[in-house]
């Protein structure tokens, strides 16, 4: 339920400190991967499972021909104007073509949010060597219950992580994507 996140994010636009809904969602992993280290690991040669202790999180951008995917490195520690203008420059490098190779280096999870383009979901495919990525989806008006019982209006994302069942196991999974959705 994404309503009083767009809501605070209004407010906070409105008063000169802008923000995107995927600087949000960045920290919210970032956070999550602090409190489940196991979903912050790389499979670099597809056989052994490294855990890493720092919180690298890709983000893919869309570009001309294809995706690429920048990494936020040590994002956790970083604060939500660093984040917005960390991932600004290098959604900017990506799509002027100036990234580097060590740009694109280190990731331990990625993030592919689609909300801009209005999509309802999808499902994202995990990067050689990482053992998750998050889909992101647009926000949408739907009708849902709210805990009164009461059918209300709200912004709703739809979230959809994919996992390497060799590393992450289901219930690991729904536990991470659940922090991320708190």
């Amino acid at each position: 339920d994404m309503t009083d996140l767009i809501a605070r994010r209004k407010e906070l636009k409105d008063g000169g400190y802008p923000l995107s809904v995927n600087d949000f969602v960045i920290k919210a992993v970032a956070l999550a991967l602090r409190d489940f280290p196991h979903v912050n690991c790389n499979t670099p040669d597809n056989i052994h499972v490294i855990t890493r202790s720092e919180i690298n999180v890709g983000m893919a951008v869309s570009v001309d021909n294809g995706l690429v995917v920048p990494v936020l490195r040590n994002v956790d520690e970083m604060a939500m104007d660093e984040i917005h203008a960390a991932a600004r420059e290098l959604a900017d490098k990506a799509r002027t073509g100036k990234l580097l190779p060590d740009d694109m280096a280190g990731g331990t999870f990625t993030i592919s949010n689609m909300g801009m383009l209005n999509v309802e979901n999808f499902g994202a495919i995990i990067n050689p060597g990482e053992g998750a990525i998050l889909a992101v989806s647009s926000a949408i008006p739907k009708a849902v219950v709210n805990d009164d019982r009461e059918i209300v209006v709200r912004d709703m994302m739809k979230i959809t992580l994919s996992a390497d069942h060799r590393v992450i196991d289901g219930a690991l999974a729904a536990m991470f994507a659940n922090a991320v959705k708190r």
